[in-house]
């Protein structure tokens, strides 16, 4: 019985290895750019009543789960490109700052490299409660008082994403993406994406959205040309 359980453990970690990302050089790469657009009529942003900390918070905000631009363009959504080498992966030096500012958080979704620390900002003067609800890295769960302006966690594991919410304020709520490498975007307030610097060839990309899930798609990479992609999502 005890060897058959050591035999199962070496098998699992040698597959929990086999699949890992190879970061180095790249020649002859291209890329992939482009806009994520919501399908079908854009709903009207909703809108909410403040009925707590208005000094600091104000009287009104706007939900950040689905934001889409006058041109369609889908904002916060996650544009993956599945490739298991390229670049080399690179742990920023400094910390990634996510802000409170408002009672808002900002980025609504925020990628990086496993390994980032995360510096969150409180320049509210009130307090606030970060409680980051990871599965595969620890859930955290921090009060920040009114005199403590920037906090820091340091995400260590590949994971996304990560609920981010703050207890003392029910609509505040983000996401944090820790990327196992470097073929990632987050859409800008028009949808817009570009990635960079990817070896020639067929690739899987995954968009993940909030609100309207997530959806597969290919394409392929030329070396020295930008490939230009138009993608939709939709409810449902």
């Amino acid at each position: 019985m005890r060897r058959t359980i050591l035999i199962t453990g070496m098998a699992l970690a040698l597959a929990g290895t086999a699949g890992a990302y190879e970061g180095g050089a790249v020649t002859g790469g291209g890329s992939v750019s482009g806009t994520v657009k919501f399908a079908g009529t854009a709903p009207a942003p909703e809108k909410f009543e403040v009925t707590k900390d208005n000094e600091a918070c104000g009287k009104e905000k706007t939900k950040p789960d689905l934001l889409v631009g006058a041109n369609g363009g889908l904002a916060n959504a996650v544009v993956v490109v599945k490739a298991t080498k390229g670049k080399a992966l690179t742990v920023p030096t400094d910390p990634v700052t996510f802000d409170q500012k408002g009672c808002e958080y900002n980025p609504h979704v925020l990628a990086f490299p496993a390994g980032s620390t995360v510096r969150v900002l409180n320049p509210d003067g009130v307090l606030h409660n970060v409680h980051v609800s990871g599965k595969v890295n620890p859930e955290a769960n921090r009060a920040m008082p009114k005199f403590q302006k920037q906090a820091d966690w340091k995400i260590e594991k590949p994971e996304w994403p990560i609920a981010v919410k703050c207890d003392a304020h029910p609509w505040m709520h983000a996401y944090w993406l820790s990327m196992d490498q470097p073929y990632y975007a987050v859409t800008d307030k028009d949808g817009n994406f570009s990635i960079t610097e990817l070896p020639a060839g067929e690739y899987e990309v995954e968009v993940w959205h909030e609100v309207l899930g997530k959806t597969t798609q290919k394409i392929t990479v030329t070396g020295g040309q930008d490939s230009k992609v138009a993608w939709e999502m939709k409810k449902g």
